[in-house]
């Protein structure tokens, strides 16, 4: 079975998720070693398009995780082998990105306290959905990408985001002129690792599901 993902408005861990449960996916997270970690589930619409939100949420006080952190919690949950391989090179492509841009090793990258617990939820929700739905391939569309800045953990930051850009070196990308952000850097890790190629040439679709563009931040 083929998953085509097309990101005419953008991806995000949460949006790919909230699409792939849109689609007939079940997920339920195992124990990945964090406190109060859950899916909250919504539904939103969208020009009369009736979308699915996921919202990853944990308990307050988190601690920020390193890669190499991360990497043990993802192996010693109970998750099917292709599924804890598809999340743990997904973190991995994620970690070195960040790695490269701010100049340390990927297993001393930190992600900070709420950004940790939502890029785990989603990675591997997000295998875990394609487990559920018997996926063996992904393709996907040309990215867009928006302009301006974004305020994150480390300050103001131009779009597309560092990270972002450094992950989808050699993928397909197009501009558009909107002042926002389209693709984070959980978005473009997920697709860079799971993608095998753009659209086909023809298909015969047997579920379809939707995700309202979530994270888009006005500059």
């Amino acid at each position: 079975m083929i998953a085509y993902i097309d990101c005419i408005g953008g991806v995000a861990g949460d949006m790919l998720l909230g699409a792939l449960i849109d689609a007939g996916a079940t997920v339920e997270l195992p124990d990945l070693g964090i406190d109060g970690l859950r899916i909250e589930l919504g539904k939103a619409d969208r020009h009369g398009i009736n979308a699915t939100t996921v919202t990853v949420k944990g308990a307050p006080g988190q601690p920020h995780r390193h890669w190499s952190s991360i990497r043990d919690q993802i192996d010693a949950a109970q998750l099917p082998s292709r599924a804890k391989q598809r999340a743990q090179h997904a973190f991995e492509r994620l970690a070195i990105a960040e790695g490269r841009i701010h100049g340390i090793a990927p297993e001393d990258v930190h992600f900070h306290e709420v950004g940790a617990v939502d890029a785990i939820g989603e990675v591997v929700g997000v295998a875990l959905a394609l487990e559920s739905l018997g996926i063996d391939e992904v393709i996907c569309s040309p990215l867009p990408f928006g302009r301006g800045f974004v305020t994150a953990a480390h300050g103001r930051l131009p779009l597309p985001a560092p990270a972002t850009l450094t992950l989808l070196e050699g993928a397909p990308i197009h501009g558009v002129d909107i002042p926002m952000e389209l693709v984070t850097p959980t978005g473009a890790a997920l697709v860079r690792e799971l993608s095998t190629g753009g659209p086909p040439a023809e298909f015969v679709p047997r579920a379809s599901g939707f995700a309202p563009t979530s994270i888009a931040r006005r500059c």
